[in-house]
């Protein structure tokens, strides 16, 4: 299974043994465009891209030297330092013969031999645990950019210039959901980076990474961009520039340059098999990561906009049931009562083409658009419904934490759904009130289309091509008015979803 590899190099320094092992931190798994973080200075020397020689029959690779010369100045090496007990690095039990905890802890208070070791063993020293990153400076008073996970809960951050000054740095802000952080060091008239544009970022383009992977100070990588817009778990609000440029743990936090010797990026994330490089990389694009870095350091906190939805792709057989030319959008699964969208009319079902005149071509682009609006503003969005376009404008209200109730199963009258072989019954009063939705059918048996689409007994159908399902009646007449496909929407635990299904 692939894992999401945050890239940043740890390693754990015995104080009592007076040496230290290396190991790299994996975590399973891994908003908004705004103004740039305030910076001025001079910009990075062009490079020389795309030269032909005579007669046009070859191309020259790009001059990376020159962007590394205007730029290795500004990138930082970072080393953040966390002091913990020796039992938050090993299982004591597993080194106890007697299965209790002689350090203390998580022991058995009714066992005398548990008693017997904590009051009279010595105690135990604390130990640094090191962790190394890379950074930029993107303010000439001591302002670095950095990822969040390299700072992070760090009793101490030291920061290391090209030209060999340490400087304590102090954490002015992290923000987890787009891994962004902010470290302020005590210096003036440091050099610094300039800021591109990721909206121009074209897919094959040449890129370049510096940073500080496995602790190798300033070092250089180069490659393309294979991917923009890229959606990873945890990092909804981030539409990820993919990148093949070499990068590995102590690579997180560095910049990610074009040609012209500006940052698109904050390198700080991989994908892999095995921990190390396997050829694809993703950054933070620089106009997130700086609208977060500006907030940050005035208020200490991220702002951002909500609507109240949930959201899926469309595939070829959904985009054929919503009567779409092609998959296109993002295509309302859900819509949370009482919220913002449902107060401007949207309805599951509803798919987004675009918003504030940007077009949605696939789902994942929407999130960081509207966590991006100013809470308490305004956004105008496009939709497709009933098989024609309307405009709405909803009102953005500020990103909490959503609660969706969760459907439970209970008795009530059943029937089937002909075509999909499903039989289903009526939502008890109980089930109505549990799930705030005055609708749907639940499924208690599956075969047939239904099963091969994925249908399990317990979800709960509230909508077919659209149209709300209050019984099992309802259910057949709309599967029986249906050609060639139909869309369920069902709702499964905490979660709605459109569901395809082809019925011949």
């Amino acid at each position: 299974m692939n894992a999401k590899v945050l890239l940043f190099s740890v390693a754990a320094a015995a104080l009592a043994a007076g040496g230290c092992s290396r190991e790299e931190l994996v975590k399973a798994s891994a908003p908004p465009t705004s103004v740039n973080v305030p910076a001025a200075g001079n910009t990075a020397p062009t490079a020389r891209a795309g030269a032909q020689a005579a007669g046009g029959a070859m191309q020259m690779l790009p001059d990376f030297a020159a962007i590394v010369d205007g730029n290795k100045g500004a990138v930082v090496n970072i080393t953040a330092t966390k002091i913990v007990s020796p039992r938050a690095q090993s299982s004591p039990r597993a080194q106890s013969p007697f299965g209790a905890n002689p350090g203390g802890g998580d022991d058995d208070e009714d066992d005398p031999l548990s008693q017997f070791f904590r009051r009279f063993q010595a105690p135990v020293p604390r130990l640094p645990l090191q962790g190394m990153g890379s950074g930029f400076i993107v303010h000439a008073e001591g302002v670095v950019l950095t990822n969040a996970h390299v700072v992070e809960g760090a009793d101490e951050v030291r920061v290391k210039l090209s030209d060999r000054r340490e400087f304590k740095g102090k954490v002015a802000g992290v923000d987890r959901l787009t891994d962004v952080a902010v470290v302020k060091i005590d210096a003036k008239d440091l050099p610094m980076v300039k800021l591109g544009d990721p909206s121009q970022i074209r897919v094959g383009e040449w890129v370049l990474a510096i940073g500080s992977p496995f602790g190798f100070e300033n070092t250089v990588t180069a490659g393309i961009v294979s991917g923009t817009s890229r959606s990873l778990p945890e990092g909804t609000y981030v539409p990820f520039i993919q990148t093949d440029a070499a990068v590995n743990p102590g690579n997180s936090g560095g910049p990610l340059f074009n040609m012209r010797g500006e940052v698109i990026g904050v390198t700080s994330a991989i994908y892999s098999r095995t921990g190390g490089y396997m050829g694809v990389a993703f950054a933070i694009p620089i106009d997130v990561a700086s609208s977060v870095a500006e907030q940050l350091l005035k208020t200490g906190k991220v702002e951002r906009g909500r609507i109240g939805i949930g959201i899926q792709d469309l595939n070829a057989t959904l985009a054929k049931s919503f009567g779409l030319e092609r998959p296109q959008g993002a295509l309302v699964s859900a819509v949370e009562p009482g919220g913002p969208a449902e107060k401007a009319g949207v309805k599951p079902g509803d798919v987004i083409l675009s918003y504030n005149g940007k077009p949605i071509d696939n789902s994942n682009q929407l999130p960081p658009l509207v966590a991006a609006t100013k809470p308490g503003t305004k956004a105008t969005m496009e939709l497709w419904r009933d098989g024609k376009k309307q405009s709405l404008n909803v009102a953005i209200a500020e990103l909490k934490e959503d609660q969706v109730a969760k459907a439970k199963q209970g008795g009530g009258d059943t029937d089937r759904g002909g075509k999909l072989g499903l039989a289903v019954r009526s939502l008890s009063p109980e089930e109505r009130k549990e799930l705030g939705a005055p609708q749907g059918v639940v499924v208690e048996q599956v075969g047939g289309p239904a099963a091969r689409a994925g249908i399990q007994p317990g979800d709960v159908i509230t909508a077919v091509n659209g149209t709300p399902i209050k019984s099992p009646d309802d259910l057949r007449r709309q599967v029986e008015k249906a050609k060639g496909s139909v869309a369920l929407l069902v709702r499964r635990g905490d979660a709605s979803l459109f569901v395809p299904i082809e019925i011949g």
